[in-house]
């Protein structure tokens, strides 16, 4: 087996199951449900392979039912990082130096584990942890991590595979090697798939990692931690470590061995986070890799030959799935004069028809935003809106905590194109709606462009193609992510990579070998057959007489 050239198996995107009423995954994940509600989780720090118990406790709480405790999870601190950064630099050499085909087989296995017996875990985990339905569940914590696992081993075949042009008489070889040091990977709490694939992404590269994962996502963190144990992987390559952003964070960015970082979350924390790194630049052995995918203002803009069912329908499936809590999330939309009326009465009956509750009742499309602190910072922006004279609430806006932490989906109608919430990222179930004048298209794109630092995600409507070409020109470079006649969510690995530039990140595409390539310092070799044995050169020959 060491002499073989191995070709690993060809990468497809993993089906997405119905949970239709009667089918049998929809019965196996209300089973998964109903045992997880009494767990009493007691989530612990992994560091070296080994549970630490600190002591240092929070709960954990399902957001749509607030008085439902999942359980707890201990929290590190600087002795918990130092630890933990020990055990990433005792483990590098052998995983490092491990074939990079025995490497992948953790990853291949943790994606049929995931496929199988452990895809209603994650699911149910995602589902009670944060409060997403089982379709946004499923979607997410199990299709999209088990994309995440078989196409980046596909990557890394492929970044291996790429190799220089040996002339005659030379060998020219070029190896990916892990960096230096250790990847510290910082997920947010939305997509449970983003949790898994920061840390492991680097670590498929031959790296080893840090990971802290969001306070509010830590019981499916843990599980994916679980899932990968069964799949093999070693002690120490990743150590676990949840905990707030400072107590974890500053020892860490204060190691000499930080090789990189790997981030998903808000603008000003990627900032700060790179402020911090800039004043240790000197201290550290290398320069760290710096890849981070941040905020977003993401629209939807409608051209007057749109489609109109078709434009209503993404409005309200991309600002609303998931609360709006997607970094890709339809947050402002640019609707033309003429086709406004049909569009606003499609999205008010689509509305009025959504229910809002518990992701165990599967009737709901919409559930809990994720804490108190969003649902107190959305409820702020609809409050807002109403006692704006530019702009009016016409539809939703109402917020209740009695249960849990609920927000209607809210339509605000803005007159002013910069009016705030058509600019500032709410990171919630709230789009803010544009009427333009079907005359100003080219002034309209321009406020697109830019009325907001970000470009992640954008979509645009039209049925008239030279519409198409103009607007997509236009906005070049308003979206990394660009959706003609789509939502602008729902990015599939292997179909749509993944990333925005200016204030939504490095732009490094989660999904594609792009990212992959990151987590490798490349070395070039060059071997000389038969090497030169004199140092003259023809041309210092003398002229014949």
């Amino acid at each position: 087996m060491d002499n073989a050239i191995v070709k690993i198996p060809a990468p497809r995107n993993e089906p997405i199951l119905g949970y239709v009423p009667g089918s049998p995954e929809r019965a196996s994940l209300r089973r998964r449900l109903a045992a997880m509600r009494d767990e009493a989780f007691d989530v612990p720090l992994v560091i070296g392979g080994r549970e630490v118990r600190t002591g240092q406790i929070s709960e954990i709480r399902a957001p749509h039912e607030t008085a439902l405790k999942l359980g707890q999870f201990h929290k590190g601190g600087a002795p918990e990082a130092a630890a933990a950064i020990d055990s990433c630099l005792a483990a590098r050499e052998e995983w490092a130096r491990m074939p990079w085909e025995a490497r992948a087989a953790v990853f291949l296995k943790a994606a049929d584990l995931l496929a199988g017996p452990w895809r209603d875990t994650i699911n149910a985990a995602t589902m009670l942890g944060q409060s997403k339905n089982a379709f946004q569940s499923e979607i997410d914590a199990a299709c999209e991590l088990i994309d995440f696992f078989r196409f980046n081993v596909h990557y890394a075949a492929q970044i291996y595979q790429d190799q220089p042009l040996s002339p005659p008489g030379n060998w020219n070889q070029v190896s990916y090697r892990p960096l230096e040091g250790f990847v510290f990977a910082v997920p947010p709490f939305n997509f449970t798939s983003i949790s898994g694939n920061l840390p492991t992404a680097p670590v498929i590269m031959g790296n080893v990692a840090i990971w802290k994962p969001a306070s509010t996502a830590v019981l499916s963190s843990f599980l994916i931690y679980k899932l990968l144990e069964e799949a093999g992987l070693p002690a120490g390559v990743i150590n676990f470590l949840p905990g707030s952003g400072a107590a974890i964070g500053d020892p860490v960015f204060a190691s000499e061995h930080l090789a990189g970082l790997h981030f998903t979350g808000s603008t000003a924390t990627f900032q700060h986070m790179w402020q911090v790194m800039a004043g240790n630049l000197g201290h550290y052995r290398g320069y760290p890799r710096i890849v981070g995918e941040t905020g977003g203002k993401d629209f939807v803009l409608a051209h007057p030959s749109a489609d109109v069912d078709a434009l209503a329908v993404a409005l309200v499936r991309g600002a609303f799935e998931y609360q709006g809590q997607k970094c890709s999330a339809a947050s402002r939309a640019y609707i033309p004069r003429s086709l406004w009326p049909a569009v606003e009465a499609r999205v008010q009956a689509m509305l009025a028809d959504i229910r809002m509750g518990s992701v165990e009742d599967f009737g709901n499309f919409v559930n809990a935003v994720i804490d108190k602190p969003a649902f107190e910072k959305i409820s702020g922006y609809i409050e807002h809106a109403r006692q704006a004279g530019a702009a009016k609430v016409i539809a939703g806006g109402r917020a209740d905590a009695s249960k849990g932490w609920f927000i209607q989906p809210t339509v605000i109608l803005a007159e002013d194109a910069r009016y705030r919430s058509m600019c500032e990222e709410i990171f919630g179930p709230v789009l803010t709606v544009h009427v333009y004048e079907d005359a100003r298209l080219s002034e309209t794109m321009a406020l697109v462009d830019s009325s907001s630092p970000y470009a992640l995600t954008g979509a645009i409507f039209a049925q008239d193609r030279a519409a198409i070409v103009a607007m997509a020109r236009v906005l070049e470079n308003a979206a990394g992510n660009f959706y003609i006649n789509d939502k602008p969510t729902g990015a599939v690995v292997g179909q749509q990579p993944f990333g925005g530039a200016r204030a939504s990140g490095t732009n490094d595409k989660a999904g594609s070998y792009l990212n992959l390539v990151r987590w490798v310092s490349a070395r070039a070799i060059k071997e000389t057959f038969v090497p030169p044995r004199d140092y003259r050169y023809p041309f210092m020959a003398p002229d014949p007489s």
